[in-house]
């Protein structure tokens, strides 16, 4: 069992997530539920608990409020939110774990079941990840790794490799394995000079040495990898160079 709270302002969105949980989540002890950032601060102080289902948009204050008066986060958050929400974007850039509303039962129990294998994780580190993000425009991507999270600056990514079910990120010193898909990678970068250059490959520009004909079209990449241009990316691939 996991100790749980629920922070939502809206007692129709508590009441619909409590009865999910009852229904579809029998791990999850749930302890109380606050309406509030104010409530939700004397709940923390008043359990010791290991996840938290929290609201974004609560009247004045927002989810992201209460996580920064806290000295230090020792515990899973879930956020509840709309899907044309702001901070979708960083909260994927933060992979951070989130439902949208109306909540689905199916995803309730994936996200569910993952915050239980992430209990022990280093919830601090990851969660003031998210609220820098929030304030320098996605600056760090996390990394989702076997122990953890691993916060990268896009910048210093050269190139990332999918391999069936995993994914691999290149730096200059260090490779790394995730097992997020490159196609959720090529999401969160496109805006940050990446590009597909082949269904196996996301390369940052600002990376690429020059380029090769040879057999094929291939990019010689700044640590010295070699990664193919698929022939339909050829041109596209071309004009992105030629603007970068």
């Amino acid at each position: 069992m996991i100790s749980a709270i629920i922070v939502d302002d809206k007692k129709h969105n508590r009441f619909s997530l409590k009865r999910l949980l009852d229904e579809n989540c029998p791990a999850v002890e749930l302890l109380e539920e606050a309406g509030s950032v104010e409530e939700a601060l004397l709940l923390f102080k008043k359990h010791d608990l290991q996840l938290v289902f929290l609201d974004i948009e609560m009247g004045d204050a927002n989810g992201f409020d209460l996580l920064r008066r806290l000295d230090k986060i020792n515990f899973k958050v879930i956020f509840v939110t709309a899907h044309s929400h702001y901070a979708i974007k960083a909260i994927k850039y933060s992979a951070v774990d989130y439902l949208l509303k109306p909540v689905d039962a199916t995803d309730l129990i994936a996200a569910v079941k993952k915050a239980v294998n992430e209990i022990n994780f280093d919830h601090n580190n990851h969660y003031r990840g998210l609220l820098e993000n929030l304030n320098q425009n996605h600056k760090k991507l996390a990394v989702p790794v076997r122990n953890g999270i691993t916060f990268l600056d896009p910048a210093e990514i050269i190139r990332l490799e999918a391999n069936i079910n995993y994914t691999y990120i290149f730096t200059k010193e260090q490779k790394f394995t995730t097992a997020k898909n490159i196609k959720e990678y090529e999401n969160l970068l496109v805006e940050r000079c990446f590009f597909r250059s082949h269904k196996s490959h996301l390369i940052n520009l600002s990376h690429v040495k020059s380029i090769k004909n040879e057999d094929g079209y291939f990019a010689e990449m700044s640590d010295g990898s070699i990664v193919e241009i698929s022939r339909r990316k050829k041109e596209e691939f071309i004009l992105m160079m030629s603007l970068h």
